[in-house]
């Protein structure tokens, strides 16, 4: 009877052992999310072929594939990969990013994270018309913009921090740090001015980091003159062209655009335009963030800008974009 018992145990015991890892694997296995993928700024849209056809994709193409400002050429935020609904399974459900169009009797939207994959940032919008559905995108497109836009960001940065660059020197001189990869060298470091470059097919990309007095920016409250004139003044004294006598400059011929922004929760002006180089026929884009820092009554100046003439610059200002913003300052 007792060696029964003691069977009876041991087999309970291993029952429940069992039970118990079943479980666990179970557990581990629903909560489990494929790994995102897609290229950066790649938007995958669920709609149907005629709906994609019509006004409904016509806005979105608006919104999501407008050219982005400050480039010299015509380039849209987002390349759409439309997909229809019933194709929406299995690979196409893991890309980053995804907008779906739903019809239904109520107006309204969703934000999905992580819904079929991880990282993931899907928005699905539904309309009993397409009336209804193109009056929500627009009266939300700003959201919906910058959802996209900081998970493309967080990515890009997730990529750029496996193999970073030192940042002591950037910590020491200005008091704050930034995240850019280790393939940007330093060109020139001096006087609290700092340049690295970093080499791409047919051209460069271009970082720049520097104080100012809050003067230099504020100074009669003509934000655009003040950016321009320290613009051509930094570009006259660091930045040559490739002959005697030339040198980095604002492109004269369009203004830069301006928006106010933050940057680690500081008031931050947003400056896009194109420079170019004074006697010589070289250009391209730039971006600069002016960061006021009131407690040491300055201005941190962080700037991109590319060279890479007859090519596409999208991706390239986008990776600079990721670099300043990440910009940190040191208490």
């Amino acid at each position: 009877m007792q060696s029964t018992l003691r069977r009876f145990g041991k087999f309970s015991l291993a029952l429940v052992f069992f039970i118990s890892i079943y479980s666990c694997t179970d557990t581990k296995n629903s909560a489990y999310k494929a790994e995102s993928s897609g290229n950066l700024n790649q938007l995958n849209v669920v709609i149907t072929n005629d709906d994609w056809q019509d006004s409904i994709g016509e806005h979105i193409r608006q919104i999501f594939a407008e050219d982005v400002q400050g480039l010299p050429q015509q380039e849209p935020k987002y390349a759409l990969n439309q997909i229809p609904p019933k194709a929406f399974n299995g690979f196409a459900r893991k890309n980053r990013t995804f907008l779906k169009i739903e019809t239904s009797e109520k107006t309204g939207h969703q934000v999905l994270i992580d819904s079929f994959a991880k990282p993931q940032t899907g928005i699905a919008i539904t309309g009993p018309n397409p009336s209804s559905i193109i009056t929500e995108l627009n009266t939300h497109k700003d959201k919906f913009l910058e959802l996209f836009s900081n998970t493309e960001l967080k990515e890009k940065r997730r990529r750029m921090r496996k193999a970073p660059n030192e940042v002591d020197v950037l910590k020491k001189s200005l008091g704050i740090t930034m995240l850019f990869p280790s393939a940007y060298r330093y060109a020139k470091q001096e006087d609290k001015f700092f340049w690295m470059r970093k080499d791409i097919k047919n051209g460069s990309m271009e970082l720049l980091t520097y104080e100012v007095p809050t003067s230099t920016i504020e100074k009669n409250n003509d934000i655009i003159a003040n950016v321009i004139k320290m613009r051509d003044s930094v570009g006259e004294k660091y930045i040559p062209g490739p002959t005697e006598d030339t040198h980095m400059i604002t492109e004269e011929a369009y203004a830069p655009y301006l928006f106010e922004t933050e940057i680690d929760g500081k008031f931050a002006y947003e400056i896009k335009g194109t420079w170019e180089v004074k006697g010589f026929f070289m250009a391209g884009p730039f971006m600069t963030y002016a960061v006021r820092d009131e407690k040491n009554d300055r201005y941190i100046i962080l700037e991109g800008f590319v060279f890479k003439p007859s090519s596409s610059k999208r991706l390239q200002m986008f990776e600079i974009e990721a670099i300043l913003k990440s910009a940190r300052f040191i208490n």
